[in-house]
């Protein structure tokens, strides 16, 4: 009866091996599930992103064609969009952090397949062609204030 008494008094503390072993599976295999959706996660935000910003490109160049151009869409520089007052200066790309090379940069509209071509210039060695058709720009909605 005291052998009985003396190991219902004993407290145990701490856990076992296997617990130990068994938590540690668990959260490797809750690891394993989440990197990669948290990476596609990132990269949908980036894309998201860079759509956003060829929206805002697309609004203020239609803004600068309809007051300053008589509603004549061409090729213009970003540049000639900033001077303008249409658009920030300077303006980045968010995907990579990297300032848009204005003067260097082009809004190419194509009204016959209504897409519109946005080529980015951050230096002599970086160019980004980013085509985006007319209701991929506009399914990118801005969050209201």
């Amino acid at each position: 009866m005291q052998m009985i008494l003396k190991r219902l008094k004993k407290e145990e503390k701490g856990f076992t091996l296997i617990e130990l072993l068994a938590v540690i599976v668990i959260l490797a295999v809750i690891a394993v599930i989440a990197v990669p959706l948290i990476g596609n996660i990132i990269n949908k935000t980036k894309t998201d992103a860079n759509i956003a910003t060829a929206r805002q490109i697309y609004d203020a160049a239609r803004l600068y064609a309809t007051a300053d151009k008589n509603g004549v869409f061409g090729d213009f520089t970003i540049k000639q969009i900033q001077d303008a007052k249409y658009l920030e200066d300077p303006i980045y790309l968010p995907s990579t952090k990297k300032e848009i090379d204005g003067s260097n940069s082009v809004f190419k509209a194509n009204a016959n397949d209504k897409t519109f071509l946005i080529i980015y210039t951050n230096d002599s060695s970086t160019t980004i062609a980013a085509q985006y058709s007319k209701a991929e720009i506009m399914s990118s909605v801005a969050p209201t204030p």
